[in-house]
């Protein structure tokens, strides 16, 4: 809460904090438009969490599977994104083609989506395997999320890669997205 509480001061666009399902493991989600921003954001406030943990005598573990070989939930970035496409196009055929085109760019997306992150990309405790692709409507154990919302609204909104982990580097994590994106027009 106290890291919430700075990053609110610093002017961040921080949406929520939660626990997360391993011992320890929480959440900060920031919401900024643009790629740029959002990367700036999110270094600052992981620079800013690294403070207050300091000030508090802990550490932060950014590694995407902190505990190991266990049967616990790893750690992930996800990315929702949206441009004016998938805001106002309207037509499920759309989403598919761009989701398709993630399909088709696996390895390029995995390359940036952060270290070891075949230890948490198991098709296990809310992930796809690293091997496989995979979209589906509300689908936690997609590669790419449809938020139920984005279907409710006539197929306008956003979508949400769910492979990113949590030492991923969000400028590189964004340049993939928008560079796929683009390609399936």
């Amino acid at each position: 809460e106290e890291h919430l509480d700075i990053c609110l001061d610093a002017g961040l666009n921080v949406e929520g904090i939660n626990a997360e399902v391993a011992a320890g493991q929480w959440e900060f989600q920031i919401f900024a438009k643009g790629a740029k921003e959002a990367g700036d954001q999110i270094w600052v406030a992981r620079y800013l969490l690294e403070r207050t943990a300091e000030a508090h005598g802990v550490t932060i573990n950014w590694h995407c599977k902190p505990l190991g070989d266990t049967d616990w939930n790893g750690s992930g970035m996800h990315a929702n994104f949206s441009n004016t496409t998938l805001r106002t196009c309207g037509d499920e055929k759309t989403y598919i083609k761009i989701m398709e085109a993630f399909g088709a760019n696996v390895k390029e997306h995995i390359d940036v989506y952060g270290p070891d992150n075949h230890l948490r990309l198991t098709g296990k405790h809310e992930t796809a395997s690293i091997n496989d692709f995979s979209y589906g409507v509300s689908d936690r154990g997609a590669s790419i999320r449809i938020p139920v919302v984005t279907v409710e609204k006539g197929w306008k909104g956003y979508l949400e890669d769910r492979r990113p982990n949590s030492a991923a580097d969000p400028y590189k994590v964004a340049a993939v997205i928008i560079k796929t994106v683009k390609s399936a027009r």
